[in-house]
């Protein structure tokens, strides 16, 4: 029997049962792939009695080590509740922090302000975790959204264990941007869709589901390590298996680093993926390494426990055995990977906009109980709309999904955000343009703008700026040059340097970020030219006004108005061509001019019009002919002009709205 097969069956990985063994009395060594089938037997039907007393040594070890060392307990995070904004020196006065810290925190993340000066929540948040505080909405209305952190949890554990049911494991791809995440995800959708699906993918809501081993295994494609983090602190626990990219010739870089911290915060197994082994220059070993010294990841193969798996996205070489070690992984967490099927669904919304065509759209990644076409889906206690109709990962209209099943949902009054937790149930009802929610501000704004006049031009705008006060104003000035024309969205404000997030919120929704008084990193200039999203900017806010004017301006379309020149009687027809007419005639009033429109009139009704393409008086091109003189017309069009026939002459002149 192989090694990793009976691993498999015991619930560990390879290494730990090489390691285990000797402990047990069974020595087959530690490069053993292979163990013979009687001792296989031996070692299957004593496991538990073995696995039962090697835990009791572990607990008594440890209770030894408390004994002689201390007890070591991990301290939890100072928790910091504050409004919305909170003046730097308050901030600090709650968090007992030197304000000193504070401000060298927000310099570290491109936000330069006195002590004096206020900070967004969002900021605070962000610093907090440096400065390991737990920062909280201290605004009842702000703060309900962390009542949904526990909610998910609060379902599953208060379900009945005998209508728990496996589901399947839902796993998260992350890493750098450039080692080749979306190029592995589309390797795996590709070599393992699910059989009869050959179509592929029509269209991208944010997850999707590929088959192994008669096994259903659902991937989340998240738009960043932003989002994911959002997701995992407003309660979603969206994934119970992470991958961590990293490239072969490239190795650990700082965006890997923030990646795995992601992965560590979020207290999920994981392995990692080596990935672009096909290059050349693709050092597995010294890949190896850095993730040994920089992340303190130890390979399995080098005895320690993670696995990681070489791979080619680009030739699909190792997809294969990367997804035997996800199954192998996901068997061990199997425990934790349930829902009961029969519950009323909840889960988290994994992609959020407005459709110009359908409305508000939502993918939502169901992790308890089964969604259906027909369900009233409640947030917060509010109506967000029922469910008209849901599609999966294909396309395809589906009547239900059930757990682990990524969904587009169609029919809800308003877009919620990524990472808020939808439940079907009873709630109250909302007016789209006061929603009473804790995310109430962005969305009634989705939900005002959806109702907004549709012949209005609209210039997305996110905007980052060095402090509060800077994003303020520039948002009140803009605020003042929309039109009934056009009009700036603010898709988002923040402080700080340009992050990854920004890119993708800017690329998701198609909008520009404007900057003032901030720098960008070399990874996000290189991100920036690779999604292709435009960023300027501004030292000074009358420069960054008069951008965001002359945008705009672009925008607005222009306007033909209609100038009547002269009319003429169609006297003689010299030629006729199939899209071509050589008349003569006399004008009547006005003057026919060269390149005008000519619309043709008989019987007191318009036929149709051609364009004057050539115009001749006594055998001479002319540019206009005037009243009560005779002239030769080429008309081009496709109308058949006949003798008697009237022509009116027109032109259009283009004008231009100015702001």
């Amino acid at each position: 029997m192989n090694v990793t097969e009976l691993a498999r069956k015991l619930k560990v990985t390879p290494q730990e049962l090489r390691d285990l063994l000797p402990e047990f009395g069974f020595h087959i060594g530690q490069k053993a792939i292979k163990i013979d089938n009687r001792t296989a037997m031996r070692i299957k039907k004593e496991w538990p009695r073995l696995m039962k007393a090697h835990k009791a040594r572990l607990k008594a070890a440890e209770l030894e080590k408390d004994k002689n060392q201390g007890e070591e307990v991990e301290l939890e995070k100072k928790v910091v509740k504050i409004p919305n904004y909170i003046i730097i020196k308050d901030f600090a006065n709650e968090s007992q922090v030197p304000v000193s810290k504070i401000l060298e925190e927000l310099m570290k993340n491109g936000i330069f302000a006195s002590m004096n000066e206020k900070i967004d929540f969002d900021t605070a948040v962000v610093i907090g975790e440096d400065l390991d505080l737990d920062v909280q909405a201290k605004d009842e209305k702000e703060t309900k959204q962390t009542t949904e952190k526990s909610k998910l949890s609060e379902a599953l554990e208060n379900e009945d264990k005998k209508e728990m049911q496996s589901r399947p494991p839902v796993i998260v791809v992350m890493g750098h941007v450039d080692h080749g995440k979306t190029r592995l995800l589309d390797a795996i959708r590709k070599t393992n869709i699910i059989e009869g699906e050959a179509g592929g993918i029509t269209q991208h809501i944010g997850a999707y589901q590929v088959t192994r081993k008669k096994k259903l295994i659902t991937f989340i494609d998240t738009p960043g390590h932003e989002a994911f983090t959002a997701m995992r602190s407003r309660g979603a626990k969206i994934a119970d298996v992470a991958i961590l990219v990293v490239a072969a010739d490239d190795g650990v870089k700082p965006q890997t680093l923030e990646a795995f911290r992601i992965i560590q915060a979020s207290k999920i197994p994981y392995l990692v993926a080596i990935n672009k082994i096909d290059k050349p220059e693709a050092d597995v070993d010294k890949t190896k390494q850095e993730l040994s010294t920089k992340l303190n990841i130890t390979p399995e193969d080098w005895g320690g426990k993670i696995v990681c798996v070489p791979v080619s996205a680009l030739k699909g070489e190792g997809i294969d055995d990367m997804l035997d070690m996800i199954l192998l992984t996901t068997d061990m967490e199997e425990e934790s990977i349930k829902a009961n099927p029969k519950a009323d669904a909840m889960g988290t919304v994994i992609e959020s906009h407005i459709d110009k065509g359908a409305g508000p759209k939502a993918t939502i990644l169901v992790q308890n109980g089964t969604l259906r076409v027909g369900d009233m889906l409640v947030f917060n206690g509010n109506q967000y709309g029922k469910v008209r109709a849901l599609k999966n990962y294909l396309g395809e209209n589906i009547t239900e999904a059930l757990p682990s099943v990524p969904a587009e949902i169609l029919g809800l009054k308003i877009a919620p955000e990524v990472g808020d937790i939808l439940e079907v149930g009873k709630g109250e009802r909302i007016k789209t343009k006061n929603i009473k929610s804790s995310t109430s501000k962005s969305h009634s704004q989705q939900a005002e703008n959806h109702d907004s006049n549709e012949k209005q031009k609209k210039l997305n705008i996110i905007i980052k700026s060095d402090v509060l006060g800077s994003a303020e104003a520039i948002e009140e000035s803009l605020a003042k040059i929309s039109t009934e024309d056009v009009m700036v969205k603010i898709i988002h404000k923040g402080l700080g340097y340009i992050t990854e997030g920004d890119i993708s919120k800017a690329e998701g929704s198609n909008a520009q970020i404007v900057g003032f008084h901030i720098k960008m990193t070399p990874k996000i200039e290189e991100l920036i030219r690779e999604k292709n999203v435009t960023v300027k900017i501004f030292d000074i806010i009358y420069d960054l006004i008069e951008y965001v004017k002359k945008e705009m301006q672009e925008l607005i379309e222009p306007e033909f108005v209609r100038v009547d020149l002269g009319k003429l009687k169609v006297l003689a027809l010299f030629r006729s061509e199939p899209g071509k007419e050589i008349i003569g005639g006399k004008v009547l009033e006005g003057q026919i001019e060269l390149g005008s429109i000519a619309e043709v009139w008989r019987n007191k009704e318009i036929v149709g019009t051609c364009n004057i393409t050539k115009l001749q008086s006594g055998k001479q091109d002319v540019k206009e002919v005037d009243t009560d003189q005779e002239c030769g017309l080429r008309c081009e069009g496709d109308i058949i002009i006949e003798e008697g026939d009237i022509i009116k002459s027109y032109k259009e002149e283009k004008t231009i709205k100015k702001l």
